[in-house]
Order: C-alpha cells, then structure tokens, then sequence
C-alpha cells in the first residue's frame, strides 16, 4: 500500500536513496537538529584533530531515518576522512570484514548499518580490531592452520543500530562514543521540508511545510518522502505551487491523519482497543490479528505511538493509553 510505504522509515529503492543523498546536510552546521548529539560531536572531531588521532569509534542508535547515515558522512567529512559504508548483513563472513579492514586508509571512517545483524564470527575479528588496530587471520586447515597478524591502519568505526538492546555487550563497550538520535519536532521538520523544497526548487508556504511536519512523525525521511508525493498532488491539481490547501487535500488522499498516523497506525490501535479491551497484548498477537510483521510493529509503527503518549509497553504486553481512545473517539473506561 502506498501508504504503508509513506510511513514506513526505510529506506524502499534505490531510486529514494538517490534522492535522499541529494537532500542530505554535508557539514554539522547544515545538519538540522539532534542539538546534543551535534554540539558533542562538534567537541570531540575538534579534540580528535587537535591530538592528530583518529576519532574514537562511535555507535549511533535509534528509531530509522532519523539520520544516522547523514551523521556518519557529516563525521567523515568534518575529519577531512574518506568513508566506506556498509550493513551486518553484508558481512557474511571473517573473511568479508578483513578485506574491508584491510583496504582501509589512515583515519578513515567505516560505517556499519544494522551493526546489531553482524555474524557471531564477524564480531570476534572485530574486537582486536578496535581496540588494537589489530586483525588476526587463520590460513590454512587442520594443523597445518596458522595465525597471522596484521597490522591495521588507525580508523574509526561508526555502528547504526534501531536495536541497542540486540548488540553484544562486549560490542558496545568498544565504543568511545555513544549517541541516541531523538524523533524531531515539528519546528525542526519543518525546517528541514522548507530546506528540501528549495533543494527540489518546489514553492511551499510557511503553514503549508508545518503541515506536513506535523504529518510526518517525528522523520526527516518520512518528511522529505510526503513533500514529494505533496509536490505531485500540486503539479496535477495545482498550479505547481504547494499551500496549504493543497498539503491538506493530498495528506487526506494519502490517508495520513493529523497526528502523522495511517491506516496501519489506526488498525494496530482499534485492534488492541476493541478486540483485547485495551491491552495488555504481545506484539505476535497483534501482529497475527492485523497480518504485519512483529519486526515492522517494533520498528515502524510502536516507537511513535508510544512517543506520542498511545501506547505503553509493558511486561504483560502493549496497552493503549486514553489519548489513543480520544483519536480514535472511542469512549475510555478504567
């Protein structure tokens, strides 16, 4: 459903992506946002250049498409550093990750997305690796096997993970730098959606931005991906120009409501609502009840919900909240 897409904060193909690397901030000062990651993050690329090191390695968590990429660029860049990005998935093997490892340049920057999907084998070689800039590689089999060392160039490691809690603890202390990256206010979206629209050379007015800001819960990338649908509702009903009216027609065609919540959103909540009294219910529950993933529930869906005060995660399951039965108009009852 497109909609679905709309919401979703990943990333769908590589034709979003392209657009995405075009809208994104190349410095700290462009980068909007985030204050306390940004201003502490200022501090340590400044000291890690005075002392002539490499930055320490860093670990950014947090829901998707809040800018954790962007974030990692910004680092590279700021390093005046080169950087080489890729996913735990990616690396199948000990092997994949030497290779990376090893074709890397002094100070450079290697970006691991999904970090907490890295393979159990993976992780063991990594270990030595940031903490001594070390790799130690098995040849042969059997007996004749032998361990060879190899010295590595100084670089900094950045992890990307919307699951902290799913990294090995050995992993986590490894690194220097530990950031959480927060859903962003409305004011901050809706800089970021007049600041794409002069990128995308799209005419939008004040009122018109905010409304879609407001739509776009708490992601720059769920934003900057409404702002795009938004721009063809103007060129074909319009004249090209977005204003409110027209943000308002096209986010009511796309069925995202006030809140940013879609059909999905609404069907989760109605579900624990109507059919389990309120909750408490698993997620495997409600997941069975709508036909979604648990994975798409715990990432896309939940953090919102429970950022905007609808939903509650308990050891008994999820409950829903009265805001999310005054949305909704259904009557609340303790």
């Amino acid at each position: 459903m497109e909609e679905n897409k709309l919401i979703s904060p990943e990333l769908e193909d590589y034709e979003e992506e392209r657009m995405e690397n075009s809208l994104r901030p190349k410095t700290l000062e462009e980068y909007i946002g985030q204050d306390k990651v940004k201003e502490n993050m200022k501090i340590y690329i400044e000291a890690a250049k005075k002392r002539g090191e490499p930055l320490d390695h860093v670990l950014l968590y947090g829901p998707p498409g809040l800018g954790k990429t962007t974030l990692s660029n910004i680092i590279s860049n700021e390093m005046n550093s080169n950087i080489k990005i890729t996913s735990g998935p990616a690396i199948e093997k000990p092997g994949d990750l030497a290779a990376l490892l090893t074709n890397l340049s002094e100070f450079d920057v290697l970006f691991i997305d999904e970090i907490h999907r890295l393979n159990k084998s993976v992780e063991e070689i990594l270990y030595p690796a940031l903490e001594d800039y070390t790799l130690d590689i098995i040849i042969g089999k059997g007996p004749s096997a032998r361990s060879i060392r190899l010295d590595l160039p100084k670089f900094t490691l950045i992890g990307a993970t919307t699951k902290a809690g799913s990294l090995a603890t050995p992993l986590r202390d490894r690194f220097g730098i530990v950031s959480r990256l927060e859903l962003y206010t409305t004011e901050q979206l809706t800089t970021i959606v007049k600041r794409s629209s002069k990128i995308l050379e799209i005419e939008i007015d004040e009122m018109a931005a905010v409304e879609i800001a407001r739509r776009s819960r708490g992601t720059p990338r769920i934003a900057n991906r409404i702002l795009k649908r938004v721009r063809d509702y103007a060129a074909v009903l319009g004249d090209g120009n977005i204003d409110l009216k027209i943000a308002k027609l096209a986010l009511n065609k796309l069925e995202i409501d006030e809140l940013g919540l879609d059909e999905l959103d609404r069907k989760m909540l109605e579900t624990i609502i109507l059919k389990y009294n309120g909750g408490p219910v698993g997620a495997e529950t409600i997941a069975t009840t709508i036909g979604e993933e648990v994975d798409t529930i715990e990432d896309v869906y939940e953090p919102y919900l429970i950022q905007i005060g609808f939903l509650s995660r308990t050891l008994r399951g999820r409950v829903a909240l009265k805001p999310a039965y005054d949305h909704l108009g259904i009557l609340f009852t303790e």
